[in-house]
């Protein structure tokens, strides 16, 4: 039986609403470059600010490859514990307007590469924030503001909840071979808290990757006030392999990882030496920073305007893996699956390739598998997966009473395992 037109857009319509809405993290436009999210004085930390301490700020940074600057505007959605928009009015979570304008910019100064930086620090006297949760920014032009030109991802935690987080690596499926089990444990005390079977939500990310997130919404078990979450086959992950390592500094010479430095105008090439798959070797140690990249020029006083663009071309040497591809991850990527990100197979040299234009600095990578219709990335084919590796574990705890209308940041930490 044929349904009226109605009916039939009404069902389209239904399913529109239902489908999530994409609010990763990253630059939406070629032109953007080198996002930054960080707390303010400390790059290493999570970027989160404590809802009680009105000194803390988030600092968001990014390029824009132009000779002019751009008139940017920004507004904030507050997000759930996945990342929806929870469809708040502005008041409920804002002691402000819920628009910014992009004020702090600088030009590029004796580059190759022509580009406009600029800076937004949050909360500051524009947008002033009232509630703990996630904060996803919107940045656009002031005359398309509905093109998001760049996402950027903080939180804001009230810090009611007492977060504990171990790793270990005899798991309960294997023990000191390839895998890592996660266990945390809530002090709800301080929270009020009623029912924990159902108004906690605990997030576990593993050095800052979205695709391997894991996300739980019921304890294993209760002890008085301790929430405890352990013995949890979510919270086994794969080991992975510590991240890869190079450094562009300088143009005037290759540094760490990179075989030659070439000036093929109008840009700086950087060559990194070829890679291997490292899934059937021994693990071997090595300091990263599990995925980050600081911007550095060690030519220059000012990194962030007079920091070079760089062509950088990537090489892994191994027969085609069927069924997935392979990715490039890591903060350089914005830890998206992309075409940017995404290594091309050339069967006349046997490898992978991919080039990205990066800003100079220190920079870590690894390579990601993604088997065909799946958004999730795995070590064990290039990486491998070895128990000793060092990851960074960032556990946030969210609580929603009953009755309420928003996922509240309540507690995080973070804990390192392999070490």
């Amino acid at each position: 039986m044929l349904r009226p037109l109605a009916v039939i857009l009404s069902i389209i319509t239904f399913l529109t609403c239902q489908a999530e809405v994409d609010t990763r993290q990253g630059c939406l436009s070629s032109s953007f470059k080198t996002l930054q999210v960080q707390y303010d004085g400390d790059m290493f930390a999570p970027p989160v600010i404590n809802l009680n301490n009105p000194g803390e700020r988030i600092v968001i940074s990014f390029d824009e490859l132009a000779d002019d600057r751009r008139y940017l505007r920004y507004s904030l959605v507050h997000c759930d514990a996945s990342w929806q928009p929870e469809e708040l009015v502005d008041s409920e979570f804002l002691d402000s307007f819920n628009e910014g304008t992009v004020e702090d910019y600088d030009y590029s100064q004796a580059t190759v590469v022509h580009y406009v930086h600029y800076t937004i620090t949050l909360p500051n006297e524009q947008v002033r924030i009232t509630q703990p949760g996630n904060y996803l920014v919107k940045v656009y032009d002031e005359n398309e503001p509905d093109v998001t030109l760049v996402q950027a991802r903080f939180g804001v935690c009230d810090f009611s909840a007492r977060v504990g987080a171990a790793v270990s690596s005899r798991t309960d499926i294997d023990a000191n071979e390839s895998h890592q089990q996660v266990s945390v444990t809530v002090d709800t005390r301080e929270l009020g808290m009623d029912d924990p079977f159902n108004d906690l939500r605990i997030v576990v990310s593993q050095n800052g990757r979205p695709d391997n997130e894991v996300t739980l919404t019921t304890p294993q078990r209760i002890h008085g006030k301790q929430v405890i979450y352990e013995h949890l086959r979510p919270l086994i992950f794969n080991a992975g392999n510590e991240y890869r390592r190079f450094e562009t500094s300088s143009v005037n010479y290759p540094g760490l990882g990179i075989e030659r430095m070439i000036h093929d105008a109008p840009v700086y090439n950087a060559v990194l030496y070829t890679d291997t798959p490292r899934s059937g070797q021994s693990y071997l140690y090595d300091s990263t920073q599990q995925g980050r990249y600081l911007v550095r020029d060690v030519d220059t006083s000012d990194s962030d305007t007079e920091a070079d663009y760089v062509l950088t071309h990537f090489t892994l040497q191994m027969p085609p893996i069927a069924g997935a591809d392979i990715f490039i991850d890591g903060d350089l990527t914005d830890r998206r699956f992309t075409p940017a990100s995404h290594m091309v197979y050339n069967h006349a040299t046997g490898c992978y390739e991919q080039s990205m234009l990066l800003k100079q600095g220190a920079y870590n990578y690894q390579y990601l598998a993604v088997p065909n219709g799946s958004g999730r990335g795995y070590t064990s084919p290039v990486e491998g997966d070895k128990y000793q590796t060092v990851n960074e574990y960032t556990v946030r705890v969210y609580h929603r009473p009953k009755g309420t209308r928003f996922d509240r940041l309540v507690g995080i930490t973070t804990v390192k395992a392999g070490i």
